[in-house]
């Protein structure tokens, strides 16, 4: 029995399809991704069919195969999956797809995302009309009997269906690609996108070129023959690690897939697989790299699939900000293929993952630190500024990893935030009864500053990581009773106020003195001198700015919203040291210009431990230096 049928798709515009170009053609390349994804369904529908006893006929090898034929121009994606009958295209093809568009034009013109729009209204299929003029569709069904079936659009609100010539089971879309669209008649391309949505689909994809057209004509059963195409290998991997028991996998299967994920990166420290059925469906791995310093070299590195498929690698709303700096892959099928960033900002299991998988993340560095306390400290320089970050970001994070985060001091010693409090809090309390940490940003630049303060015995940590500073913050409003302090924030003795009073062994007509011999010496701008009584062995000048002004305009340079402070000039405090023998030696010498050069040469001295003094202002430093010896 032949079908032929010609008719009308009733919907309220003369043409859906230039609406859908305009509003999808910025990511068109996604047609694609829902003929294969489609395809795939079928195949494993099929299957399931089989598994139930509903399809007792031969399975074959369920596979899909996508077909470039660039001389006619066409690209076929073919399964043997289930296929239709032509009722079932009158239903699923016209009706359904079609009154899904239908409602999109009445209410969803100013949409923007196209993922938004095609998974919203069931526009899947009719993403081929995105690259092509004419749509084909060649299938028969698995149910005993059927006849093969045929429809054809050309992107019109009419359509044809006729019989087909389809002689096994399943379906081929043939797309007759338009000008506009000639990149994607390309095998790299078509390989490109492939290797982007369907590297891990659970069904194997064939992709090859049709390389001969067999002339028209019939076999002997009366059948019409079919091109040939010349398939090039599968092209993805059926059951990725994620799919598999953790029992299943050795280390080496992590590291290799790890290697297929990112080529050129080196190996993680360590990974955590997901893996929850209740109350949202999750599978995955994620990675810990070595984290650098550049923040934004290891964000977008965790790829977002739904059942295997390929969705994006922005991530924001599912995974924590912090845990942008994992790598891996996240799988759920309870986030629809056709996503879009207002439904992962509003949707309840988006927000159930997001905590789930912050909370697997600290279990896991948890369980590291108990078992393993030498390896994972040997690993914390690649894995603190995460650690800090999480702190700073996510209170939950901060509440468990209070108990694993380590703080790192100038002696390469590592101590947990319960312990480090222990250690300092006999020498470095003050007169009011607060703990304060002294810490360094640059240890190699402020050594001068650290030796100084190890002299009282103080301890230094490092803090020199990009979020050391919003660290510091954190760790401020936290822990009770306790203030961070740079260590060149002020000379070593009055880093820690206490009751302790070292007299400065000059009268204050002295003081007067040399605080004027040190203003006419002076030459930069912002330079607050005063005159103290500190150990002898001090440096006899030292430069310093308090802690908050420099932490203020820290914060201003970063952009934490502090921009008045980033304005402000700088201003710094000059500590002369009274009980310095260079002090008695300038207050001795009678000669003013004397008095002056050794000044100026003092607080040259001090900046340099600073880094201050460079160009001209080096130059004459030099200068001069070379003189005096």
């Amino acid at each position: 029995m032949s079908i032929e049928e010609k008719g009308s798709i009733s919907i309220h515009t003369e043409n859906i399809f230039p609406i859908i170009k305009k509003f999808l053609y910025s990511d068109n390349e996604i047609f694609l991704r829902e003929l294969v994804s489609n395809a795939v369904d079928a195949v494993q529908k099929i299957k399931r069919l089989a598994a139930l006893g509903q399809y007792n006929g031969e399975l074959g090898n369920p596979q899909v195969e996508v077909a470039l034929d660039e001389e006619n121009k066409t690209i076929t994606i073919s399964d043997n999956g289930l296929g239709m009958t032509a009722e079932e295209i009158k239903k699923y093809i016209n009706q359904v797809a079609f009154s899904g568009a239908s409602e999109f034009v009445e209410k969803f013109k100013d949409a923007k995302d196209a993922n938004e729009i095609i998974g919203k209204f069931g526009l899947g299929f009719y993403s081929a009309f995105m690259v092509a003029d004419l749509v084909e569709i060649q299938t028969l069904s698995y149910q005993d009997g059927a006849e093969p079936a045929r429809w054809v659009c050309d992107g019109s609100t009419s359509y044809e269906i006729t019989t087909g010539t389809r002689t096994t089971r399943g379906t081929d879309i043939i797309l007759h690609v338009n000008e506009e669209s000639a990149e994607f008649l390309s095998k790299f391309k078509l390989e490109e996108i492939l290797d982007k949505y369907g590297k891990f689909l659970p069904v194997p994809i064939k992709f090859g070129t049709k390389t001969e057209q067999v002339p028209d004509g019939e076999d002997e059963e009366g059948k019409p023959k079919s091109t040939s195409v010349e398939v090039d290998n599968i092209i993805n991997t059926t059951n990725p690690i994620w799919t598999k028991a953790p029992a299943d996998l050795s280390d080496q299967e992590y590291l290799d897939f790890y290697k297929q994920l990112y080529p050129f990166s080196e190996d993680p420290l360590f990974w955590i697989h997901l893996n929850v059925d209740y109350p949202f469906n999750l599978t995955g791995v994620l990675y810990f790299p070595k984290v650098k310093n550049d923040f934004e070299m290891q964000r977008n590195k965790i790829k977002l699939f739904s059942r295997q498929v390929f969705i994006t690698d922005e991530v924001k709303d599912i995974v924590p900000e912090f845990l942008m700096l994992l790598h891996g892959v996240i799988d759920s099928p309870d986030i629809p293929l056709n996503v879009s960033r207002s439904f992962l900002q509003a949707d309840k299991n988006v927000k159930k993952i997001n905590s789930y998988i912050t909370k697997k993340v600290a279990d896991k560095l948890g369980e590291l630190f108990n078992k393993d306390r030498k390896g994972y400290e040997e690993k914390w320089g690649d894995i603190g500024l995460f650690v800090k970050y999480g702190m700073v970001s996510e209170e939950k994070f901060y509440e468990k990893a209070k108990d694993f985060a380590l703080l790192t001091n100038t002696k390469k010693e590592n101590y947990t935030l319960e312990e480090y409090k222990e250690k300092v809090k006999d020498n470095q309390t003050d007169k009011n009864g607060q703990v304060v940490y002294i810490y360094s940003t640059d240890p190699s630049k402020q050594d001068s500053f650290i030796q100084s303060a190890n002299k009282k015995d103080y301890d230094v940590l490092v803090m020199d990581s990009p979020i050391d500073n919003h660290f510091i913050q954190g760790l401020e409003s936290k822990l009770e009773k306790t203030a961070l302090k740079r260590v060149d924030s002020s000379v070593a003795s009055k880093l820690i106020e206490k009751d302790e009073i070292t007299e400065s062994v000059l009268s204050e007509e002295q003081a007067k003195q040399v605080k004027e011999v040190f203003e006419k010496a002076i030459t930069k701008p912002g330079m607050n001198v005063e005159v103290v009584g500190l150990n002898p062995d001090e440096l006899p000048v030292t430069v310093t700015m308090d802690e908050f002004m420099r932490r203020m305009k820290d914060m201003a340079q970063m952009g934490g919203g502090m921009s008045f402070y980033g304005t402000m000039p700088d201003n710094y405090k000059v500590a002369i040291n009274g009980n310095h023998k260079l002090i008695s030696r300038i207050l001795k010498t009678e000669n003013e210009e004397e008095q002056k050069v050794l000044a100026k040469q003092a607080v040259d001295l001090a900046l340099l431990t600073q880094g201050m003094l460079t160009g001209a202002e080096l130059t004459a430093f030099v200068s001069r230096s070379v003189e005096l010896i």
